[in-house]
């Protein structure tokens, strides 16, 4: 099983959203991580066959993805995925089983099967309209899988869960990605880093690093620090680097904060995460939205 990505890139007038890029992927869960605007909607929505690529290619096992047999072998949650609030759940995925081709026996089946495995059996035909944001978005992964999909392919699914609903998702999620393609857009950096077998970093539409979190943090082993400093000191530290975190300590605000060199002579190097990465890649573009 192999999604090849070879060359691709995606124009708008004169905005390039995705440029030249190309990828393989093979069973596993894949962490797709980047700010606003870096081109993974573009990405997810060509390898969906949706969007065609300006140029380059997407083939899923030698097939081209814009042939209709691989919708078969797909599975798409999109970012504003479309309910319908007066439906109960269980019509709901008796519809969407239809547009996909299922019998109506298969229909019943698969649908019993998969709300045990999302946990809306209980909920099964209550309207969509009374579901939570997480309730919604198990539907969701639901519709996704009635096909049994070779593909799953997740934008920003975690977005606007609870904690205790993000958890489960990312269960549910790692289960899903030991016998398929599962590719997991989100700016949620937990989510990535405690699901992903390999996370792949997007800026400016290019892929601009991939793979596991041990090699992926080290890209920044000694640039990340933490000092306790005075006020006057923390603002010139908040203005020059991108900031973690930071909190008062009475006079004092310690902060945690990433640098190419040592941002002050109090500052002692720590071990890095996937949020210092992303904060070093994206801090401009987060404080411009």
């Amino acid at each position: 099983m192999e999604l090849c990505i070879d060359r691709i890139s995606k124009q708008y007038k004169n905005k390039i959203a995705v440029d030249r890029l190309s990828l393989n992927l093979t069973s596993g869960v894949y962490g797709l991580l980047g700010a606003n605007g870096a081109g993974k909607t573009t990405l997810m929505r060509m390898i969906c066959g949706i969007s065609k690529p300006t140029s380059g290619e997407v083939k899923f096992n030698g097939m081209d993805v814009s042939e209709e047999r691989y919708r078969d072998a797909l599975g798409y949650l999109p970012q504003d995925f479309g309910y319908y609030p007066e439906f109960s759940a269980q019509d709901f995925m008796y519809y969407m089983a239809s547009l996909k081709g299922l019998t109506k026996s298969q229909a019943k089946l698969k649908t019993k099967e998969l709300f045990e495995i999302v946990s809306l059996t209980e909920v099964a035909k209550k309207k969509i309209k009374t579901f939570s944001g997480g309730m919604k978005q198990r539907l969701g992964i639901a519709q996704a899988l009635l096909n049994n999909p070779q593909i799953l392919v997740l934008d920003e699914p975690t977005a606007g869960l609870d904690p205790k609903e993000r958890v489960r998702f990312r269960n549910l999620i790692s289960e899903l990605g030991k016998d398929r393609i599962v590719l997991l857009s989100t700016h949620i950096v937990s989510d990535v880093e405690n699901i992903a077998n390999t996370i792949l970093v997007m800026k400016n539409g290019q892929l601009i690093h991939k793979g596991a979190l041990e090699e992926i943090i080290m890209i920044i082993k000694d640039k990340v620090f933490e000092c306790t400093v005075d006020d006057k000191t923390a603002e010139h530290l908040i203005a020059a680097y991108p900031v973690i975190n930071m909190r008062s300590e009475g006079e004092n605000t310690f902060l945690r904060l990433v640098s190419d060199e040592k941002p002050h002579h109090t500052a002692v190097n720590v071990s890095a995460t996937l949020e210092d990465l992303y904060l070093y890649y994206f801090s401009e573009v987060i404080e411009n939205e």
